[in-house]
């Protein structure tokens, strides 16, 4: 399974700190943000390669970065230079999927994404179950609902409908965006870009896929701490106690 880390954004909520370097370098508990995940898969053995999209502003970083770590790491530049020309994440993938030659299984994550759990259940459930997997987790506030992508599950973990941003949310299974999908799939991304698909957060390719192809829902085991802005990533630097 090959890995591709979205780290293209350009996290304009935390300017001034990320106005001039990336948000997915960014240290907490003495590493980057990025080295969590990679840590987490590469202990595990569940990638063979990780695919990291850069935009240009924050490439030279990236290539910096890439000279502490020991694992196959292919680093591309997607070419946008501000957040007003970035390609988009979904854009990101495809662009990813054909720079890389991407065959195999494939998961997709947000290179600034914090965790407290392993990956390594979410890919074990995306290989029981052959095909493209999600995870999932219950939110009972109504306005958070409402500002995330939103699924309803059947008693075999398939999700039958999915909605980005719903103004009236059928379920209370939100789905953050950590995603498996299976080769097979793969060419899917172009066909959705092609059909018009919002490219600019992947929930929304999501909701385009889920009505045509199989997609699972993994149940989230732990958490996913959200830095958001600068006093956010203040608070997680002293609460963060890494991945159990």
């Amino acid at each position: 399974m090959d890995c591709i880390l979205l780290c293209a954004g350009y996290a304009t909520r935390m300017y001034p700190l990320t106005e001039n370097f990336p948000k997915p370098l960014l240290e907490i508990g003495g590493k980057p943000l990025i080295d969590y995940l990679i840590d987490d898969l590469a202990i595990n053995r569940l990638i063979d390669r990780f695919v990291i999209v850069s935009n240009h502003k924050f490439i030279d970083h990236f290539e910096k970065w890439k000279l502490t770590r020991k694992e196959n790491i292919v680093l591309l530049n997607d070419g946008s230079t501000a957040n007003e020309n970035r390609l988009g994440a979904v854009k990101d993938i495809q662009f990813a999927i054909e720079k890389a030659e991407i065959l195999d299984d494939v998961l997709v994550l947000a290179g600034d994404n914090l965790l407290d759990f392993s990956l390594k259940a979410f890919v074990d459930f995306a290989a029981m179950k052959k095909s493209n997997a999600v995870m999932r987790y219950y939110e009972s506030e109504l306005t958070k609902l409402k500002r995330t992508g939103v699924a309803v599950i059947d008693d075999n973990d398939l999700i039958v409908s999915m909605k980005e941003k719903p103004e009236n949310p059928k379920s209370n299974w939100a789905i953050p965006p950590f995603y498996i999908f299976a080769k097979a799939y793969l060419s899917e991304f172009k066909k959705g870009i092609e059909s018009g698909c919002k490219v600019d957060a992947p929930g929304e390719f999501l909701e385009w896929f889920a009505k045509r192809n199989p997609v699972y829902a993994f149940q989230m085991p732990g958490s996913r701490i959200d830095i958001g802005n600068l006093e956010g990533y203040e608070k997680v630097k002293k609460s963060y106690k890494g991945i159990s």
